[in-house]
C-alpha cells in the first residue's frame, strides 16, 4: 500500500510517497482503511524532529484520520467490519490503511462526511478541552482567539459561538477577519495593521476580553495578555509564530488573571473517559450542522509536502486534508 514516509529530520520535501506492506490487526487493534487524513500545523515541527512527540522513523505524518473499519484483530468488541470511523493517532495517518488499538475509534454517522471527520478531533478537541474543561467558559463571556482563521481558531470561534460567548476573531488579514465573520465571530481585529492591546480595549468598551485563546505565541501574546479583562483566563495552546513568548509575570498580579496550559495531547491519555465524551460530543455537532470542521482543500497522498508548505505558508483558512 501507499504511504507518505519521514526517513530523516527534515522539511516537506524530505518526505517520499513509498510502498510498505499491508498493517495487520493485532489483539486489541483494528485495521482502518483512510479515506481521508488531516494535516496540522505540528506535523511540520514533528517532521522537523522539533516537536515533544519523536515517532520512531520511518513514519507517516498526519494525526487523526476517518475512515472504515476493514478488519479486527482478536479481543475486540462493540466494533464491526465496515464501521465509519475516526481516530486520534498521534502521527501515522498519511497512507491508505492503519492498524491501530479500537479504544481509540469513535463511530461516526453518515450525516457526517469523511473529510470533515477526519478534521474533527486535534482541532475541536483541543478546543473543546481548553474553552469546556480549562477555562470554563460562560455564557455571555468575551473570547478572543488569536490566529483566528486557522484550525484551531475556527474551532475557537465557532464552539465559543456555541457555548455563548461574544467572539473577537484576531488575525493578520482584511480576508481572514471576513472569513471568521462568516464563521461566527462578532467582532474582527487585523492585528497585522493596527495594535492589538489597544483594538482589544477598544473593542470591549475599555473592559478587555475575559478568555484569551491563543494558538499563535510570539509578540501577540503579551499584547494580548495586557488587555485581558480582570480576573479573565490567557490560554496558552500552541506557538505558530515560531517563538515562545516569556509573560512579565506582574501583568498576571495586576489583572488577577489566570494562565492556563492547554496540553490536548496529555489530557486525552490521563482523562481517555473525558476525551470519548468531549469527542463524541463534537461528533453529534458536526453532523448536527452546528459545527462546520471547515475544508480549506484536498490534497493527495502525493502532494503532501505542497499541504504542508501551505501551512507554514499561513495560506491556510480551516483545515488541510489528505485523501488517499
Amino acid at each position: 500500500m501507499k504511504a507518505v514516509l519521514c526517513s530523516r529530520p527534515g522539511g516537506p520535501d524530505d518526505l517520499t510517497l513509498s510502498e510498505i506492506p499491508e498493517p495487520i490487526a493485532g489483539p486489541g487493534e483494528a485495521v482502518v482503511g483512510v479515506k481521508a487524513a488531516a494535516l496540522n500545523f505540528f506535523d511540520t515541527l514533528i517532521i522537523a524532529d522539533k516537536y515533544q512527540l519523536k515517532p520512531p522513523k520511518p513514519f507517516s505524518p498526519a494525526a487523526e484520520f476517518a475512515g472504515v473499519v476493514e478488519n479486527l484483530g482478536s479481543g475486540v468488541t462493540g466494533f464491526k467490519i465496515g464501521d465509519r470511523v475516526l481516530a486520534y493517532a498521534g502521527y501515522g495517518a498519511a497512507r491508505e490503511r492503519v492498524a491501530i488499538a479500537a479504544e481509540k475509534l469513535v463511530k461516526i454517522p453518515e450525516a457526517l462526511d469523511f473529510d470533515r471527520a477526519a478534521g474533527l478531533c486535534v482541532t475541536y478537541g483541543t478546543t473543546l478541552h481548553a474553552l469546556k474543561d480549562r477555562a470554563a467558559l460562560k455564557s455571555g463571556e468575551t473570547l478572543a482567539v488569536l490566529g483566528a482563521s486557522g484550525g484551531v481558531g475556527l474551532a475557537a470561534i465557532e464552539l465559543g459561538k456555541l457555548m455563548g460567548a461574544r467572539v473577537i476573531a484576531c488575525a493578520s488579514s482584511d480576508e481572514k477577519i471576513t472569513f471568521c465573520k462568516k464563521h461566527g465571530a462578532d467582532e474582527g481585529i487585523n492585528y497585522a495593521a493596527e495594535d492589538l492591546k489597544e483594538a482589544l480595549r477598544r473593542v470591549t468598551q475599555g473592559r478587555g476580553a475575559d478568555i484569551i485563546y491563543d494558538p499563535v505565541g510570539g509578540a501577540y501574546a503579551e499584547a494580548a495578555l495586557r488587555s485581558i479583562a480582570w480576573e479573565g483566563r490567557f490560554l496558552v495552546v500552541g506557538f505558530a509564530a515560531g517563538e515562545i513568548p516569556k509573560l512579565p509575570l506582574n501583568l498576571v498580579l495586576l489583572k488577577g488573571c489566570d494562565v492556563l496550559g492547554v496540553f490536548w495531547g496529555s489530557f486525552i491519555e490521563r482523562d481517555k473517559e473525558g476525551h470519548r465524551a468531549n469527542t463524541a460530543q463534537l461528533v453529534n455537532w458536526c453532523a448536527e450542522g452546528k459545527l462546520s470542521s471547515h475544508v480549506h482543500a484536498v490534497y493527495p497522498l502525493a502532494e503532501t509536502a505542497k499541504a504542508l508548505k501551505d501551512i507554514v505558508a499561513r495560506k491556510v483558512m480551516g483545515k488541510v486534508i489528505l485523501r488517499p
